[in-house]
């Protein structure tokens, strides 16, 4: 297992560094530059690809730019789940919250992880069983067990509506805690969970290469992660909560419920 953890780690390195070198080239305020992110987003996810397939040919691919990787048949037990960049918009205007994801599957439970910050230099690392790291050291959820006092983290969808079931949560969920947050990586936001730096997050609307790391990251550290409503996680289905605590997820999912009942449910077409 510590070889595994060693391919996420370098692989994740080598899609930060990509990143670095290629964000100068890219512009916010360009008409269009939708292109030059998403040939970064390849560069990085090619490098890092690179670099799993000449340590372990024979395990399977998924990456978020690689619709043929996204469809193919599972040929292996084991699965890499990568994102070359969580935090698009955030990396398009230079806002230093973004992340590179790699995590390894292996029979439907991830076993490692990496969250690669590479403007902060941070490395967030788990192997089941074996604890949440950051740069090496040891972390640990924060303890935290209400919702008045949590900091807490929410994706949203891009094309979100003002009477839909995510904003009714947003707006319940920012009622009862401390603080909420909108960060733009949902990767980042699952270390952040994991280092006791947000006490609990939630969202409905990413994908499986944005948090296949963190949730185990969030685990190891201590912390739970649950599908949304408080079943059971499915990690092909990634609708969750998480928390640092217990008493912190059970309030959480509790305030989410109530968010759901709140939303406006548009009339069906006749």
């Amino acid at each position: 297992m510590h070889d595994y953890i060693t391919v996420c780690e370098r692989a994740a390195r080598r899609g930060g560094e990509v990143l670095l070198d290629w964000q100068g080239r890219i512009s916010p305020r360009e008409k269009a530059p939708k292109d030059l992110v998403s040939e970064a987003d390849l560069a990085s996810q090619t490098a890092i690809f690179e670099i799993i397939h000449d340590a372990f040919p024979d395990h399977d691919l998924l990456g978020e730019e690689d619709d043929t990787a996204n469809s193919a048949a599972r040929s292996s037990e084991f699965r890499w789940i990568v994102d070359p960049l969580d935090g698009t918009v955030n990396y398009v205007h230079r806002l230093p919250a973004y992340s590179v994801s790699v995590a390894l599957e292996h029979q439907g439970q991830v076993q490692a992880g990496v969250v690669f910050d590479p403007i902060a230099n941070e490395c967030f690392s788990a192997v089941k069983g074996e604890g949440a790291f950051l740069n090496g050291v040891k972390i640990s959820a924060s303890g935290c067990d209400s919702l008045r006092t949590a900091l807490v983290a929410a994706s949203l969808s891009a094309g979100v509506s003002r009477d839909s079931e995510e904003i009714a949560r947003f707006l319940d969920v920012l009622v009862e805690c401390q603080a909420l947050r909108r960060l733009g990586s949902a990767a980042l936001n699952l270390a952040y969970l994991a280092a006791g730096r947000l006490d609990a997050y939630w969202a409905t609307s990413v994908k499986v290469w944005d948090v296949a790391a963190g949730v185990l990251l969030v685990q190891e550290a201590g912390g739970l992660v649950t599908g949304v409503e408080g079943e059971a996680f499915d990690l092909s289905r990634p609708r969750f909560a998480a928390a640092a605590t217990l008493m912190l997820h059970k309030a959480l999912v509790s305030t989410l419920k109530r968010g759901s009942k709140d939303a406006i449910i548009p009339n069906e077409a006749p």
